[in-house]
């Protein structure tokens, strides 16, 4: 067992109403229903699955859904009605429907069970609680191949699910399972401290502790105390290298699912899980929707089962004639065309430099010869003599023919804390109409006035790993600080997350960079904040002569 950390449960399931095991089989309509069915793993523990499949006793491949949020709580109670604007309705899901996992009243007419589980240590499972780590993938590897031995099943097992249930399937498809036959991840992380804890290695001050004090323990004995474990790494190390998938050992046919639309949690890294994973047989999906009612639309689950059909079935699919890459790139809103691409990231992208010419607030297409500085306060707004807001720094380019830029981006930016040592920076990129009007687009999972793409960077973080980075997509190593010299001006390039967007001619690209979250939600809504920050009195940005600033986008030309 690694280096964690334990604590008692938030709450235990009988204080919640949740009682169990309650062994139980009955049947509704085609749907054969056995709960609390108890699986025994490699060293004696038991944990529990519901079981839905066919009444006819049929054999019949599966499908495995593994989450820690508990296998009674439902996609339809809890997204239908708990969150409305994200997009999800009562008419897409059943009441069977694992929350974020497939629902068995589409799959098992279908000609498939549903195994809903919770995993060791969660709700009344037996065991102590390990969250995104190796133990927890081995548990999974025993419970495919428990699946796989079970009369009703032709042996052949698949995964499909939304975030914690895609990043699972990373995990576990690298053990190489033998009965695992095929993945579908669909938006899920697969670098722990890079996309979800620590965003540049700035730490997520509310959906982390949230995630991880509040939506995680429940169970029946102790839990990982990830919270505690990430105050105690705020570096990149061995731990989190623990948390963070062997993404290049999974081989096995996958289905990846993407979207544009969720920066500062699952974009990063389901496009990276596709990118490493050495699958022969592999395919890439990115829309731009709001991710979990996208998952459960009508025409997603009908490519969710010409997939499995095809390798869990062995018929003859769709799936064959599919492109690599299928990518929505967006207009504005849900509007837009998807485009077909061979490889990812999009290899006829072109690297295009836009260079800060900041006495004007524009990019440009040259780099200024003079240099010339802005500065604005980190901690409050205010305006300079030309009645420019100070509070954070905007440059404009204006597009004089039509773009589609499919990638992400990389800031490359000459800045100085005038006030302290360390500096932490935001970085958004927005779309404006021929008018001057913002352009949005959906947002992590419920909102629709998202931008285009999001960055971040702690600037005594900017050591870059030089093997994994490109000129499109800086890698940071985050393994120490290295703290400036205030008022000395440091160069750091940041990582903005892929994107897919088209710009008409007359359209503005927007780039805003200051020193707090670009998106601002009332306190009580779900979302990745940074509230605990270094900053410090004021910012300086520099650029042109010797202080080139820049930022490279993935332009995309049409065939």
């Amino acid at each position: 067992m690694g280096p964690y950390r334990f604590m008692e449960p938030l709450e235990r399931p009988d204080a919640v109403g949740i009682q169990g095991p309650s062994p139980d089989r009955r049947v509704e309509g085609d749907l054969l229903i056995e709960r609390d069915v108890s699986v025994m793993l490699r060293d004696g523990t038991r944990i529990y699955a519901d079981l839905f499949r066919p009444v006819s006793g049929e054999q019949v491949p599966a499908l495995l859904a593994w989450g820690p949020y508990g296998k009674h709580e439902g996609t339809l109670q809890y997204l239908v009605r708990a969150f409305p604007s994200a997009g999800v309705r009562e008419e897409d899901v059943g009441p069977y429907a694992m929350f974020e996992g497939p629902d068995p009243h589409f799959w098992v007419p279908h000609g498939y069970a549903v195994v809903n589980v919770n995993p060791r240590g969660v709700w009344y499972s037996e065991g102590t609680a390990i969250f995104i780590a190796e133990e927890e993938a081995h548990d999974c590897y025993d419970c495919i191949e428990w699946i796989a031995r079970q009369p009703w099943c032709t042996g052949r097992v698949g995964m499909t699910g939304v975030s914690y249930l895609a990043n699972i399937q990373w995990r576990v498809a690298a053990l190489e399972p033998p009965h695992l036959a095929a993945i579908n991840p669909w938006e899920g992380w697969s670098d722990t401290y890079r996309e979800f804890a620590y965003h540049g290695g700035i730490p997520e001050t509310w959906f982390w502790p949230y995630w991880t004090l509040q939506r995680l323990p429940v169970g029946s004995g102790l839990v990982e105390d990830l919270f505690t474990e990430a105050e105690e790494h705020p570096l990149w190390d061995s731990f989190w290298a623990s948390k963070a998938a062997q993404l290049e050992r999974i081989r096995i046919p996958a289905y990846v699912v993407a979207s544009w639309a969720d920066h500062g949690l699952h974009t990063r890294g389901t496009l990276e899980g596709f990118r490493r994973i050495r699958s022969q047989d592999k395919w890439l999906e990115v829309h731009g929707d709001k991710k979990w009612a996208y998952y459960y639309r009508p025409e997603s689950r009908a490519r969710q089962l010409a997939f499995f059909d095809r390798f869990l079935k062995e018929r003859r699919t769709e799936v064959e004639e599919w492109p690599t890459v299928r990518a929505f790139v967006r207009q504005a809103g849900t509007t837009g065309e998807w485009r077909t691409f061979e490889t990812w990231p999009v290899s006829r992208a072109r690297p295009v430099r836009l260079f800060l010419y900041l006495e004007r607030g524009q990019l440009v297409d040259r780099p200024p010869t003079e240099l010339t500085t802005r500065w604005y306060l980190v901690t409050s707004g205010g305006v300079d003599r030309r009645r420019r807001p100070l509070g954070r720094l905007v440059c404009d380019y204006q597009f004089p023919q039509a773009v589609e830029i499919v990638g992400p981006m990389r800031l490359h930016l000459w800045v100085a804390a005038l006030d302290a040592d360390d500096a932490d920076l935001f970085v958004g990129v927005q779309k404006l109409d021929r008018e001057g009007g913002v352009v949005t687009f959906p947002h992590y999972a419920q909102y629709d006035d998202g931008p285009v793409a999001l960055g971040w960077l702690r600037i005594s973080h900017r050591d870059l790993d030089p093997v994994r980075s490109t000129d499109l997509r800086p890698v940071h190593r985050h393994e120490r600080e290295e703290k400036v010299r205030p008022g000395e001006p440091v160069a750091v390039d940041i990582e903005i997350w892929p994107s897919g967007t088209r710009f008409e001619p007359g359209e503005t690209l927007r780039l805003i960079v200051q020193g707090r979250d670009i998106q601002d939600y009332p306190p009580g809504r779900v979302y990745a904040r940074h509230e605990r920050t270094v900053n410090r009195g004021r910012h300086q940005v520099l650029s042109g002569g010797r202080y080139v600033s820049f930022l490279v986008v993935p332009i995309v030309g049409r065939e």
